[in-house]
């Protein structure tokens, strides 16, 4: 059973990680649905989620092999490659490190239950339709365009990601298009943002938690890492090819939904609150 929940915690991560809806908050809430916290242990199962989404950002790694080669051309400081490139994510990632490491404590006694989820997806959804609907002006198209003050805008925005449910990829994605990003740039810059912070979070758990690890517990840990990594490269492709058509609002819409179904279902008490 818990290797099944492994593949299903696995494919949720790599499918939600880089869409505008939260993956951390779909975590939150599956696991609330499938008591996979139950089933594996709560320490492991805060271990486990924090790893797969390294699965997830690995994915990006793959799918844009030229850009990542580009930022370790160190000679090469033009647009988003070599140290420039680097900079621009180090300031984008600074701002949420430094409020993620000050107020850690309290964020997770706080915000990480179902119900504070299901209100950051209602009031992400609601961010999402009104910046669509605004149709803003975009002024920079190409990551090459980015400039530092545009990383440091995102990285801000960036912080209300540590509210599990607004979502690090709406966050970011929105607050580029705010300040003139058009919006392919904008969600290719979030999946670049992604990787500096999920590599440290990724590594400082495992500096934790990894000695007292079992060999029934990494295999757990491998399969949803295997899992989410495949659904997230998958899911990039498609996210991309999805936005050259349409906007960002039908994720808006989504969100309410699933933030209405939670609310249904702790009305009836079906899930706690």
């Amino acid at each position: 059973m818990s290797y099944v929940l492994a593949v299903v915690m696995g494919l949720i991560e790599g499918v939600t990680e880089f869409l505008p809806v939260s993956s951390t908050g779909h975590l939150i809430l599956a696991d609330e649905a499938l008591g996979f916290g139950a089933a594996v242990g709560e320490q492991f199962a805060t271990t486990f989620e924090v790893v797969i989404q390294l699965g997830a950002i690995l994915a990006v790694v793959v799918a844009y092999p030229g850009r990542f080669a580009g930022l370790l051309r160190l000679g090469r400081n033009q647009g988003f490659s070599g140290l420039r490139g680097i900079g621009l994510l180090v300031v984008t990632s600074a701002p949420a490190a430094l409020v993620g490491l000050a107020a850690k404590d309290a964020i997770e006694a706080r915000l990480f239950n179902p119900t504070a989820v299901a209100v950051a997806l209602a009031l992400g959804a609601v961010w999402i339709l009104v910046v669509e609907r605004l149709r803003l002006r975009s002024r920079l198209e190409g990551l090459d365009a980015l400039t530092w003050k545009e990383a440091l805008a995102v990285g801000l925005f960036q912080c209300l990601s540590l509210w599990p449910g607004m979502s690090r990829s709406a966050s970011t994605i929105l607050g580029a298009m705010i300040v003139g990003v058009d919006r392919k740039t904008a969600t290719e810059y979030s999946f670049f943002a992604a990787v500096p912070i999920m590599v440290a979070a990724t590594g400082y758990t495992m500096l934790k938690s990894w000695s007292g690890m079992t060999p029934a517990q990494a295999g757990v840990l491998a399969i949803g890492f295997v899992v989410s990594f495949a659904s997230a490269l998958v899911a990039v492709k498609l996210f991309v090819r999805f936005l050259t058509r349409h906007t960002l609002a039908p994720f808006g819409w989504y969100r309410l939904a699933v933030a209405g179904v939670f609310a249904a279902l702790a009305l009836t008490g079906v899930v706690r609150t």
